[in-house]
Protein backbone atom coordinates (compact mmCIF):
# COMPACT_ATOMS: atom_id res chain seq x y z
CA UNK A 1 0.00 0.00 0.00
CA UNK A 2 2.99 2.31 0.49
CA UNK A 3 3.60 2.29 -3.26
CA UNK A 4 -0.02 3.18 -4.01
CA UNK A 5 0.08 5.98 -1.45
CA UNK A 6 3.24 7.41 -3.01
CA UNK A 7 1.67 7.12 -6.45
CA UNK A 8 -1.41 9.10 -5.36
CA UNK A 9 0.81 11.83 -3.94
CA UNK A 10 2.77 12.41 -7.15
CA UNK A 11 0.32 15.02 -8.42
CA UNK A 12 -2.97 16.53 -7.26
CA UNK A 13 -4.78 15.46 -10.43
CA UNK A 14 -4.64 12.22 -12.40
CA UNK A 15 -5.81 12.88 -15.97
CA UNK A 16 -8.47 10.34 -16.96
CA UNK A 17 -7.94 9.81 -20.68
CA UNK A 18 -10.08 8.32 -23.42
CA UNK A 19 -7.79 7.93 -26.43
CA UNK A 20 -9.70 7.52 -29.69
CA UNK A 21 -6.80 8.04 -32.11
CA UNK A 22 -3.44 6.42 -31.51
CA UNK A 23 -1.60 9.32 -33.11
CA UNK A 24 -2.88 11.56 -30.29
CA UNK A 25 -1.37 9.45 -27.52
CA UNK A 26 2.19 10.77 -27.45
CA UNK A 27 1.30 14.47 -27.92
CA UNK A 28 -1.23 14.22 -25.09
CA UNK A 29 1.28 12.52 -22.80
CA UNK A 30 4.02 15.01 -23.61
CA UNK A 31 1.72 17.98 -23.00
CA UNK A 32 0.47 16.66 -19.65
CA UNK A 33 3.93 15.75 -18.39
CA UNK A 34 5.30 19.13 -19.48
CA UNK A 35 2.47 20.77 -17.56
CA UNK A 36 3.42 18.95 -14.35
CA UNK A 37 1.06 15.97 -14.37
CA UNK A 38 3.14 12.77 -14.72
CA UNK A 39 0.41 10.25 -13.82
CA UNK A 40 -1.70 9.29 -16.83
CA UNK A 41 -4.72 6.99 -16.60
CA UNK A 42 -5.60 5.59 -20.01
CA UNK A 43 -9.07 4.09 -19.86
CA UNK A 44 -9.66 0.79 -21.63
CA UNK A 45 -12.70 2.17 -23.42
CA UNK A 46 -11.41 2.31 -26.99
CA UNK A 47 -9.82 -0.17 -29.41
CA UNK A 48 -6.48 1.69 -29.34
CA UNK A 49 -6.18 1.95 -25.55
CA UNK A 50 -3.51 -0.72 -25.09
CA UNK A 51 -1.45 0.61 -27.98
CA UNK A 52 -1.82 4.10 -26.51
CA UNK A 53 -0.43 2.82 -23.20
CA UNK A 54 2.54 1.32 -25.05
CA UNK A 55 3.24 4.60 -26.82
CA UNK A 56 2.74 6.86 -23.81
CA UNK A 57 4.92 4.67 -21.59
CA UNK A 58 7.87 5.71 -23.78
CA UNK A 59 7.39 9.42 -23.02
CA UNK A 60 10.07 10.61 -20.55
CA UNK A 61 8.59 11.37 -17.16
CA UNK A 62 5.25 9.70 -17.84
CA UNK A 63 3.86 7.21 -15.33
CA UNK A 64 1.18 5.41 -17.30
CA UNK A 65 -1.62 3.31 -15.88
CA UNK A 66 -4.79 1.69 -17.16
CA UNK A 67 -8.29 2.65 -16.08
CA UNK A 68 -11.71 1.05 -16.51
CA UNK A 69 -10.05 -2.32 -15.91
CA UNK A 70 -12.85 -4.82 -15.31
CA UNK A 71 -11.17 -8.21 -14.83
CA UNK A 72 -7.80 -9.90 -14.25
CA UNK A 73 -7.29 -10.58 -17.96
CA UNK A 74 -7.56 -6.89 -18.77
CA UNK A 75 -5.20 -6.18 -15.89
CA UNK A 76 -2.65 -8.60 -17.32
CA UNK A 77 -3.06 -7.14 -20.82
CA UNK A 78 -2.56 -3.63 -19.50
CA UNK A 79 0.52 -4.61 -17.55
CA UNK A 80 1.90 -6.26 -20.67
CA UNK A 81 1.36 -3.02 -22.57
CA UNK A 82 3.42 -1.10 -20.03
CA UNK A 83 0.88 0.06 -17.45
CA UNK A 84 2.47 0.49 -14.02
CA UNK A 85 -0.78 0.98 -12.11
CA UNK A 86 -4.35 -0.23 -12.47
CA UNK A 87 -7.59 1.63 -11.75
CA UNK A 88 -10.95 -0.12 -11.73
CA UNK A 89 -14.47 1.29 -11.35
CA UNK A 90 -15.29 -1.23 -8.63
CA UNK A 91 -13.69 -3.73 -6.27
CA UNK A 92 -13.70 -7.52 -6.49
CA UNK A 93 -11.67 -10.13 -4.64
CA UNK A 94 -10.34 -11.66 -7.90
CA UNK A 95 -9.07 -8.27 -9.03
CA UNK A 96 -7.35 -7.57 -5.70
CA UNK A 97 -5.79 -11.04 -5.74
CA UNK A 98 -4.59 -10.62 -9.32
CA UNK A 99 -3.01 -7.26 -8.53
CA UNK A 100 -1.14 -8.79 -5.61
CA UNK A 101 0.05 -11.71 -7.72
CA UNK A 102 1.16 -9.39 -10.52
CA UNK A 103 2.75 -7.01 -8.00
CA UNK A 104 1.16 -3.97 -9.64
CA UNK A 105 -0.24 -0.89 -7.92
CA UNK A 106 -4.01 -1.15 -7.75
CA UNK A 107 -6.60 1.55 -7.06
CA UNK A 108 -10.09 0.00 -6.97
CA UNK A 109 -13.31 1.98 -7.00
CA UNK A 110 -15.62 2.19 -4.01
CA UNK A 111 -19.04 3.81 -3.74
CA UNK A 112 -20.29 3.00 -0.24
CA UNK A 113 -19.24 1.76 3.23
CA UNK A 114 -19.72 -1.89 2.25
CA UNK A 115 -17.24 -1.48 -0.62
CA UNK A 116 -14.72 0.14 1.70
CA UNK A 117 -15.10 -2.59 4.31
CA UNK A 118 -14.63 -5.26 1.63
CA UNK A 119 -11.45 -3.51 0.56
CA UNK A 120 -10.17 -3.32 4.11
CA UNK A 121 -10.77 -7.06 4.47
CA UNK A 122 -8.52 -7.51 1.43
CA UNK A 123 -5.78 -5.38 2.97
CA UNK A 124 -6.51 -2.25 0.92
CA UNK A 125 -6.75 1.28 2.29
CA UNK A 126 -6.43 3.44 -0.83
CA UNK A 127 -9.43 3.73 -3.13
CA UNK A 128 -10.95 5.54 -6.06
CA UNK A 129 -14.21 7.18 -4.92
CA UNK A 130 -16.46 6.69 -7.94
CA UNK A 131 -18.61 8.13 -9.41
CA UNK A 132 -17.87 10.90 -6.94
CA UNK A 133 -20.52 13.52 -7.67
CA UNK A 134 -23.27 11.01 -8.47
CA UNK A 135 -22.94 9.14 -5.17
CA UNK A 136 -23.22 12.08 -2.84
CA UNK A 137 -20.21 14.23 -3.63
CA UNK A 138 -17.87 15.72 -1.08
CA UNK A 139 -20.47 15.53 1.69
CA UNK A 140 -20.63 11.73 1.34
CA UNK A 141 -16.86 11.35 1.21
CA UNK A 142 -16.42 13.41 4.36
CA UNK A 143 -18.91 11.16 6.13
CA UNK A 144 -17.01 8.05 5.07
CA UNK A 145 -13.66 9.60 6.00
CA UNK A 146 -14.94 10.22 9.51
CA UNK A 147 -15.67 6.52 9.93
CA UNK A 148 -12.71 5.04 8.04
CA UNK A 149 -9.93 7.19 9.41
CA UNK A 150 -7.01 5.34 7.83
CA UNK A 151 -8.53 5.30 4.34
CA UNK A 152 -7.51 7.75 1.63
CA UNK A 153 -9.31 8.47 -1.62
CA UNK A 154 -8.94 9.59 -5.22
CA UNK A 155 -12.41 10.94 -6.12
CA UNK A 156 -13.26 10.62 -9.81
CA UNK A 157 -16.44 11.33 -11.74
CA UNK A 158 -17.98 14.73 -12.30
CA UNK A 159 -15.07 16.68 -10.82
CA UNK A 160 -14.11 19.86 -12.65
CA UNK A 161 -11.28 22.37 -12.58
CA UNK A 162 -13.56 24.59 -10.50
CA UNK A 163 -14.57 21.97 -7.91
CA UNK A 164 -11.25 20.10 -7.63
CA UNK A 165 -9.80 22.49 -4.99
CA UNK A 166 -12.75 21.79 -2.68
CA UNK A 167 -12.09 18.05 -2.91
CA UNK A 168 -8.34 18.43 -2.44
CA UNK A 169 -8.89 20.49 0.72
CA UNK A 170 -10.33 17.37 2.40
CA UNK A 171 -7.47 15.59 4.28
CA UNK A 172 -8.72 12.14 3.23
CA UNK A 173 -8.29 13.07 -0.44
CA UNK A 174 -4.79 12.54 -1.84
CA UNK A 175 -5.63 13.37 -5.45
CA UNK A 176 -8.56 13.60 -7.84
CA UNK A 177 -9.20 12.11 -11.25
CA UNK A 178 -10.05 14.58 -13.97
CA UNK A 179 -11.33 14.24 -17.52
CA UNK A 180 -11.45 18.00 -18.11
CA UNK A 181 -7.74 18.14 -18.96
CA UNK A 182 -8.18 16.52 -22.38
CA UNK A 183 -11.68 17.14 -23.74
CA UNK A 184 -12.96 15.08 -26.64
CA UNK A 185 -12.33 16.43 -30.12
CA UNK A 186 -9.28 17.85 -31.84
CA UNK A 187 -6.11 17.86 -29.75
CA UNK A 188 -4.76 21.27 -28.76
CA UNK A 189 -1.38 20.58 -27.16
CA UNK A 190 -0.87 24.12 -25.90
CA UNK A 191 -4.29 24.15 -24.25
CA UNK A 192 -3.70 20.73 -22.66
CA UNK A 193 -0.40 21.88 -21.21
CA UNK A 194 -2.01 25.07 -19.92
CA UNK A 195 -4.78 23.11 -18.18
CA UNK A 196 -2.17 20.72 -16.74
CA UNK A 197 -0.10 23.58 -15.37
CA UNK A 198 -3.17 24.99 -13.64
CA UNK A 199 -4.13 21.57 -12.26
CA UNK A 200 -0.63 20.93 -10.96
CA UNK A 201 -0.97 23.92 -8.62
CA UNK A 202 -4.20 22.72 -7.01
CA UNK A 203 -2.66 20.89 -4.10
CA UNK A 204 -4.33 22.22 -0.98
Amino acid sequence: MADVDALMRKAPVIPVLVIDRLEDAVPIAESLVAGGLPLLEVTLRTPVALDAIRAMAQVPGAVVGAGTVLNPQQMDDARGAGATFIVSPGLTAPMAKAAAEMDIDYLPGVANPADIMAGLDLGLTRFKFFPAEAIGGLKALKAYAGVFRDVRFCPTGGITAETAPQWLAEPAVLCVGGSWLVPSGAIDEAAIRQRAEAAATLRA
